[in-house]
């Protein structure tokens, strides 16, 4: 439970008695240690720009998940909005008109949102994303690597190992990609540091910074939270079964300590999470099945897409799909962490560590294990969490991210013993660790090509066609899980209009709170997409014109733009039979609406 150096990894400092007819000479300044952060820093942050390069490179392409790109950008927009136009920042009306969206009861990042504001009113949406993927991914290797500094390593390399394999391991490169909830873990770091602080003062102090951290972590992502509160629940656990004393001694200020944590955190997220539960737009489940996303046993020990070593059909075969890819340690790193274990098995911390780790690997292979590709039937301790409130939100996949910080913490105690010279043979312990790393050596992010915003939108002509309180349809109109033009066109241009439809997670309707994705669908939206998939003109008579009519009137719609469009295209086709013809536009086709709705 005190998770820190013990009085025998203290260095003993000898030095000559100070002589009394001569005053003590005042301590020099170390300048090396201060240098050495900043050299570590900055190689963290220089690999983070160099995996989001293909995007600064091309600003025309997103991350391979487009879609889950898209959402994020409209988030950073949306949080800038409400910065700078004083608005609620829970909730939001420019999306699913006319219900709005449940902004807390989604992934909002309004950690990320926020500070970045200022990038993002410069820049744009999509600057401020690639400066929170660099961000996330830089910051959380320099959280661990101060922990690991500061309270369980004695060797600044040490640390630096550790911390590069916490910030920058395969599962954390997949994440950055697509979820910004995810990836952002600078300050799992620092809880873990406040709850596990071996000092048994200033306990209303950390109890206070505890609550804060808590608190500004829920909105960075809660999921991590639970996965964060659950292992250091693990780790206190292990440690107090390998540490008695210690546990007995330090139980009484750990618990105080959390109890102020709660009582600040609680008092500040009272009403948010009410709102998240409770608000306009809650929703109840999961429109999609968590226990599906499970990871495969033999992803351990394989290399991941966004590796040098990588195979990329076989890392789609052993994940639920490429932003999962949280495990893949590689052939070498599970065996480095292995022997680690036993060579240090002394100390509390490694069994404590050893046995988190072992327990959340076992829980990310869902309710039955497969192996190979192959079920074995055989359950897997999941099954326990599967109906436990909250915890049955969690996707399964994703607690094999408590592993990454496993590994480096394990590898950081393993360099730091080489350095120190504690292990005779130096050279087979530094090069397994080199062969352990080498191989999950990330590569850039893959990107994908995406439609520009057409000129018309990007260029406020809209403006036009769309009075206030009307809104922008683009067409064909998303209201699921897809790639959602009106997100991607809202946040490129700051949320400058409101739009219905869009990606995210909301209730099926106002009397069923059960979780959907998007708004639920209008016939007219249907026909259009049916439109776009088949490649064919539906029948369109009388009764659709009506609802569509309908349909756009729920929408409160004012204007329907289409991007590239052409004559031969059917969607197009299917819109004019229903509303009459539009004309042509900057970069799309227009329909003005609304001598239809008055």
């Amino acid at each position: 439970m005190g998770v820190g150096r013990t009085d025998t990894d203290r260095p003993v400092r000898l030095s000559a008695p100070a002589r009394p007819d001569r005053p003590a000479p005042a301590p020099r300044r170390r300048w090396w240690p201060r240098s050495v952060d900043a050299f570590v820093v900055a190689g963290y942050l220089a690999p983070a720009v160099l995996l989001t390069a293909d995007q600064w490179r091309r600003p025309d392409r997103l991350f391979h998940q487009a879609g889950d790109q898209m959402l994020f950008e409209w988030m950073l927009a949306r949080a800038a909005r409400a910065v700078t136009g004083g608005e609620n920042p829970l909730h939001s009306a420019a999306l699913n008109v006319p219900h709005g969206v449940n902004l807390m009861a989604n992934t909002s990042v309004l950690g990320l949102g926020v500070p970045l504001t200022p990038v993002t009113v410069a820049f744009g949406s999509q600057v401020a994303f690639l400066v929170a993927v660099v961000l996330s991914l830089a910051g959380t290797a320099t959280a661990w690597y101060a922990l690991l500094a500061r309270r369980l390593v004695r060797s600044r390399a040490a640390a630096a190992v550790g911390g590069l394999c916490c910030g920058f391991a395969p599962g954390m490169v997949a994440q950055a990609g697509a979820h910004l909830h995810m990836a952002a873990q600078f300050l799992v770091p620092v809880i873990l540091a406040l709850v596990f602080r071996p000092a048994t003062d200033r306990i209303r102090r950390d109890g206070v910074l505890l609550g804060l951290a808590v608190a500004y972590q829920v909105f960075l992502g809660e999921e991590v939270l639970v996965f964060l509160a659950l292992a250091a629940g693990v780790l206190a656990g292990a440690y107090a079964l390998a540490d008695r004393a210690a546990a007995r001694r330090l139980a009484p200020v750990l618990a105080r300590r959390l109890g102020v944590g709660a009582v600040v955190a609680g008092v500040l997220l009272a009403y948010p999470l009410w709102f998240q539960f409770f608000g306009p737009g809650h929703y109840t489940g999961m429109p999609f099945h968590t226990h599906g996303y499970r990871l495969d046993l033999a992803s351990f020990t394989a290399a991941a897409r966004q590796t040098v070593a990588g195979d990329g059909h076989r890392a789609g075969l052993l994940s639920p799909n490429p932003t999962e890819q949280n495990s893949f340690f590689g052939p070498f790193l599970p065996l480095v962490a292995l022997l680690v274990v036993v060579r240090l098995w002394r100390r509390p911390l490694v069994r404590a560590v050893a046995a988190c780790g072992l327990l959340f690997a076992a829980l990310s292979l869902g309710a039955t294990v497969v192996v190979d590709r192959h079920d074995t039937g055989l359950p897997g301790p999941y099954r326990l969490l599967a109906g436990v409130p909250l915890l049955d939100l969690v996707v399964p996949a994703r607690f094999a991210l408590v592993c990454v910080p496993v590994a480096g913490v394990l590898l950081a105690l393993a360099v730091d013993r080489v350095r120190r010279g504690a292990v005779r043979a130096w050279a087979p312990w530094a090069g397994a660790v080199a062969g352990a790393l080498l191989p999950l050596v990330p590569t850039p992010i893959r990107t994908v090509p995406v439609p520009p915003v057409p000129a018309v939108v990007a260029g406020g002509g809209w403006r036009a066609y769309v009075p206030p309180g009307r809104t922008l349809v683009p067409v064909p109109p998303v209201t699921g899980a897809a790639k959602s033009p009106a997100m991607f066109w809202s946040a490129r241009t700051g949320l400058a209009f409101d739009a219905p439809g869009g990606y995210f997670i909301g209730p099926r309707s106002a009397g069923d709170p059960t979780a959907r994705w998007g708004a639920p669908d209008r016939p007219t939206s249907l026909l259009l997409r049916r439109a776009a998939e088949t490649g064919q003109v539906p029948p369109v008579g009388d009764a659709e014109r009506r609802q569509a009519v309908a349909d756009l009137r729920h929408w409160r719609a004012a204007a329907l733009v289409q991007a590239d469009s052409s004559p031969a295209d059917p969607v197009r086709a299917t819109v004019d039979a229903l509303v009459g013809p539009g004309r042509d536009v900057a970069g799309g086709y227009l329909w003005d609406v609304r001598p239809l709705l008055r």
